[in-house]
């Protein structure tokens, strides 16, 4: 009797074991399954929103003037008069501050001026300063604007490392945003050892592998702060002369840049850059006959090569490496041609009208106008400030 009384009560305890398995194998599919559905959910979110915004963009286009889409292609250099009336009759697409901008102003009273700015314009502006820091900084050399002048980056990482570049960065974007400011147009992006050379100050001062590193670093912690980034100067600065000051060649081989230059903006665009700069620099193994700003091959390689999808834009065309190139008139529509989609320029009162007359003679497509204008309403977008007005 024992016996059987123990054999039932074996049994017993195995039938609870294996409900309590069955009921815990169910348990664990249900998790499975709404986790799945809760991922499931949350991407198909995300991708209802990416294509949302794809729509109200092409809704945006859609109802612009011929006018207002080619206005959105120019970063103009901040005016010195007319600065409001030029955004309502141009529909620029951004200012960009220079140090006469910014040298005698008041945190306040830049504030004002960049918020009447965006007041002006029917869609809103970037709003650009560079802010390289160390010998290229516009707004940190006010100290009603800045308590310190923003160091550049060789220093920050001799004090503090790739946390110092990242902790520089971050305080540097909180800066900016508060003024209004949402694209600093950096990191320097070239690669130079070469303490001679004119860009060198300018940059990480390491390898191609450290600078890969030191861009990587900065747009990440750009993107996290929605902050603007701009990689310059493509296709690589290198250790030619100065641009501002003359029309420069570079000699290296497309091999060299490929194995050396090319690899922090692929680094940068890897981590999710907005933007790239193209140089003034005559690079004869890509293009012997144009500057690359408006060489067609070069933005070739970025395009297909480097496979960069965001706004690219020229440098300055004020300078002297372009401006004792070609004339201002026909600069603009050259680069947008060539395959930028913005223009940054002083000139766009005869460069739009240049541009628009272009379209009209069917000799720069609407098409890839609509394309360029589509990335820089993208970037505005990803900035979170195209739908706020």
């Amino acid at each position: 009797m024992k016996k059987k009384g123990v054999i039932i009560s074996l049994v017993g305890v195995l039938l609870v074991v294996c409900a309590a398995s069955v009921w815990a194998m169910t348990r664990n599919q249900e998790t499975k399954t709404a986790t799945s559905t809760t991922s499931n959910s949350s991407s198909q979110t995300t991708m209802t929103s990416s294509s949302e915004e794809e729509d109200n963009i092409t809704t945006m286009i859609d109802k612009m003037s011929l006018e207002e889409k080619v206005g959105q292609l120019f970063f103009a250099r901040t005016p010195q008069e007319n600065q409001v009336s030029d955004l309502e009759d141009y529909h620029l697409g951004g200012y960009v501050l220079f140090g006469e901008d910014t040298e005698n102003a008041t945190k306040e009273s830049l504030q004002e001026k960049v918020q009447s700015f965006q007041e002006a314009s029917d869609i809103p502006l970037l709003i650009g300063s560079d802010e390289e820091g160390g010998t290229v900084t516009r707004i940190s050399n006010n100290p009603e604007l800045v308590d310190q002048p923003f160091k550049g980056p060789q220093e920050i990482y001799a004090e503090d490392g790739w946390q110092g570049i990242i902790q520089d960065t971050k305080q540097k974007a909180a800066i900016l945003a508060d003024l209004g400011i949402n694209a600093g147009l950096f990191p320097d992006a070239d690669v130079s050892t070469d303490e001679e050379s004119f860009i060198y100050d300018r940059t990480i001062g390491m390898d191609a592998k450290g600078t890969s590193e030191y861009v990587k670093n900065v747009v990440e912690t750009l993107n996290e702060a929605q902050s603007g980034s701009t990689l310059k100067h493509f296709p690589g600065y290198g250790d030619n002369r100065d641009s501002h000051v003359e029309i420069v060649e570079d000699d290296r081989s497309l091999d060299e840049l490929r194995e050396n230059d090319f690899l922090p903006f692929e680094a940068g665009i890897k981590a999710g850059a907005d933007s790239v700069l193209v140089s003034h620099n005559i690079v004869n193994s890509i293009d012997q006959e144009s500057p690359a700003s408006i060489s067609p091959e070069v933005h070739k390689i970025l395009r297909e090569e480097l496979n960069f999808d965001g706004v690219v834009m020229t440098d300055d065309m004020d300078m002297a490496g372009l401006a004792d190139f070609i004339s201002q008139e026909d600069a603009g529509l050259e680069a947008l041609k060539a395959g930028n989609d913005m223009v940054m320029s002083s000139s766009y009162q005869s460069q739009i009208p240049a541009v628009i007359q272009a379209v009209k003679d069917g000799d720069y497509a609407e098409a890839e106008l609509d394309a360029s204008v589509e990335r820089v309403l993208a970037w505005k977008e990803d900035l979170g400030i195209l739908f706020k007005k």
